[in-house]
């Protein structure tokens, strides 16, 4: 249904992808891994999303990347169909079309309250780190979840991990580096206890 809607299985994948992740920037081969189709078809699509204000590129270390425009002028509706709450409502009856989550990746790692992707992955850097991850994890588990992401974008990456409590506290006292991450263009994957939004509340 979604797919005669939207026009193709891929087109589809891809809007998930990006509406799942509003401020995450991929670049064509992490696309074509993530959604799990033939790169010409992404290039394809990708060049149509262009066409039509869905998304925006950036040129960034000499890789074309792309994410969702959220000043597109039907973004909330699409955001409404394609987004993380409704993901079970854009599944074909057939072949499922749902993205890979990053949220069950890093859920792999072990009891994770918070997870932010921001610096290198929303290319803003004015945070100056690229994940954060909030929980009780296996250290082992979290290395190799670290090295993977570096495999995949080919580059060191800057991460802080800390308890629950620690991340309260320096919340409390408006701790100058946990304010740069709320404040930065950044990606939640993980917010069991709406730790983020705490902040932005108080």
């Amino acid at each position: 249904m979604v797919e005669q809607l939207f026009g193709s299985k891929t087109r589809v994948k891809l809007l998930q992808l990006f509406f799942s992740n509003p401020n995450r920037s991929y670049y064509v081969r992490e696309i074509t891994r993530k959604i799990d189709e033939q790169i010409n078809s992404v290039r394809r699509e990708l060049a149509n999303l262009l066409s039509i204000g869905i998304i925006t590129s950036d040129t960034n270390n000499n890789r074309l990347y792309y994410e969702v425009d959220q000043k597109y002028e039907f973004y909330e509706p699409l955001s409404q169909i394609f987004g993380k709450s409704n993901t079970a409502k854009v599944k074909p009856t057939k072949k499922s079309t749902e993205v890979p989550s990053d949220t069950q990746e890093v859920s792999s790692i072990g009891n994770v309250e918070l997870a932010v992707l921001t610096g290198h992955f929303t290319r803003d850097d004015s945070s100056g780190i690229d994940v954060l991850i909030v929980g009780d994890v296996n250290p082992t588990q979290l290395s190799k979840y670290i090295a993977e992401l570096e495999r995949q974008e080919a580059k060191e990456l800057r991460y802080a991990l800390m308890t629950p409590n620690e991340f309260k506290y320096r919340q409390l006292v408006n701790d100058r580096f946990i304010s740069l991450i709320s404040k930065s263009k950044n990606q939640v994957l993980v917010d069991k206890s709406d730790l983020m939004g705490a902040k932005a509340s108080g």
